[in-house]
């Protein structure tokens, strides 16, 4: 039996393998409350955070994998990952910039394009440059015409965990060809503890007046609809299983919530997004960003057919996605918050998961 390095259950010697001629590792971040998030370079992923329950009992609320050969292997590709170079859909796979058409991108959801095509950033090595013991720098450089996107695109994420326990993933990119980009974390949250079975329970709030409905292949229609009056409205805290069964188009077509919130703000500004909460552990996270919408997703297509962390299955609905990003689709909606990274700008955004206790 393997050493065990970590409070969460994982060996380091467990994540060390050579990928595309490059080394991949697992990298602990600490803080002086004794919470704990270990990030793989193999997608960005953050693998585990082991925060404190309501009654100090240390508890992992992430899902994942005990190993990179489990991740290589997973038919679940984005837990805990950074999604790009276009997080979310492209409609059909192709988009046009500038009067040029790029129509190879990889049709890999439905008719569309997903989280970046084939090997998107959730399937690569990045390189890692521990910067201390509470951050993480990670870069990558994606070529011209990867996965079908134009320009060279330089990116880096940096995950840096505070004593007041939060979670901070700071993004930069930036190209020398005009692109397109959308990019995200994908950690899919059980705050009663990565394995719970249903994430139904959990109290969610949403700091959102409109949604983007979808059509059946969820890509979104175009214009924004106001929650008020559906069971999409978070505004105010519900159960997030409450409605999730209602003869709702919306939630019919995705067997459940996977749909982006346009959140109340004005610019790019950091912002309040979302707060969620265990009734069981009493663990709560808090959700700021820059960015302007996030993806709800509830785990809908979530099978529990693979072992993961600790020997845990993760069933239908048994962890939910807050991914803060841009909008579906974006590069084919002009009138969505523009998606466009030209050279000489940088891009930047700045998401928070803040997690405490309520008692």
């Amino acid at each position: 039996m393997k050493d065990i390095n970590t409070r969460s259950g994982l060996s380091l010697a467990d994540f060390q393998k050579q990928i595309d001629g490059k080394e991949t590792a697992l990298y602990i971040l600490r803080n002086r409350k004794g919470t704990e998030v270990t990030v793989t370079n193999y997608g960005a992923k953050i693998v585990s955070v082991m925060v404190p329950d309501k009654n100090g009992t240390m508890t992992d609320v992430v899902l994942g994998h005990n190993s990179i050969d489990e991740y290589l292997t997973s038919e679940e590709p984005f837990f805990g990952a950074i999604c790009g170079r276009y997080g979310n859909r492209i409609a059909k796979g192709r988009f046009t910039l500038d009067g040029i058409t790029y129509d190879k991108l990889a049709i890999n959801n439905g008719p569309n394009c997903l989280h970046g095509g084939v090997k998107g950033f959730n399937a690569v090595v990045w390189d890692a440059t521990p910067k201390d013991e509470r951050t993480i720098e990670l870069s990558y450089i994606s070529a011209d015409g990867e996965e079908g996107f134009p320009g060279e695109l330089r990116t880096t994420v940096t995950y840096h965990l505070t004593d007041d326990n939060e979670v901070v993933i700071s993004y930069l990119a930036t190209t020398d060809k005009p692109t397109v980009l959308n990019l995200t974390n994908h950690s899919y949250f059980n705050l009663s503890g990565a394995g719970d079975p249903y994430v139904g329970d959990h109290i969610l709030t949403i700091n959102a007046d409109y949604y983007l409905p979808t059509d059946e292949t969820a890509i979104p229609y175009g214009p924004k609809e106001r929650v008020e009056s559906t069971p999409m409205d978070f505004r105010t805290p519900h159960e997030v299983g409450e409605r999730i069964n209602e003869n709702f188009e919306q939630l019919l077509f995705g067997k459940g919530y996977d749909h982006t919130y346009i959140l109340n703000k004005e610019g790019n500004e950091l912002s309040f997004c979302a707060r969620c909460a265990s009734p069981k552990t009493g663990i709560v996270m808090e959700t700021y960003t820059t960015q302007p919408g996030v993806q709800l997703y509830t785990g809908n297509w979530m099978t529990g057919d693979f072992v993961g962390k600790n020997g845990q299955r993760y069933p239908e609905r048994s962890a939910l996605c807050l991914e803060t990003q841009h909008f579906p689709d974006s590069p084919n909606k002009p009138e969505y918050p523009t998606t466009v990274l030209r050279p000489g700008e940088t891009f930047q955004s700045v998401t928070i998961y803040k997690f405490g206790v309520s008692i």
